[in-house]
């Protein structure tokens, strides 16, 4: 089993920044990719970006592409996410997730369907 605690959410004018932030904690040798996932009201979760905790992969979607970037030290310390340039519609519940599906060097991350563990989420909310 693996844990996962976020942080860092909160509420800024759009233009701004906040770091997120996802505590790992648990069997920290099987779990293969971690991200992160958003749900604003009415809409589908998407996946907003992740990476294969072995290296050689990194995952954004099309909409935060040059404004967001994750980034980890290793496979056992927190994971970030730097959310730059921050718009109205970024404003979501973001959830922080790990993958228990095996993975090598360069795998991609599949979807969230294949995203065993999640966090209870922290709020991000971008006023105009």
């Amino acid at each position: 089993q693996v844990q996962l605690v976020e942080s860092g959410g909160g509420s800024v004018q759009a233009g701004g920044s906040l770091r997120l932030s996802c505590a790992v904690s648990g069997d920290l040798n099987n779990y293969y990719c971690m991200g992160w996932f958003r749900q604003a009201p009415g809409r589908e979760r998407e996946a907003v970006g992740h990476i294969n905790t072995r290296g050689g992969y990194y995952y954004y979607t099309e909409s935060v592409k040059g404004r967001f970037t994750l980034s980890q030290l290793n496979a056992k310390s927190p994971l970030y996410l730097q959310m730059n340039s921050l718009k109205p519609e970024d404003t979501a519940m973001y959830y922080c997730a790990a993958s228990a599906k095996r993975k090598y060097y360069g795998d991609s991350c599949g979807s969230g369907p294949d995203f065993t563990f999640w966090g209870q989420g922290t709020q991000v909310t971008v006023s105009h």
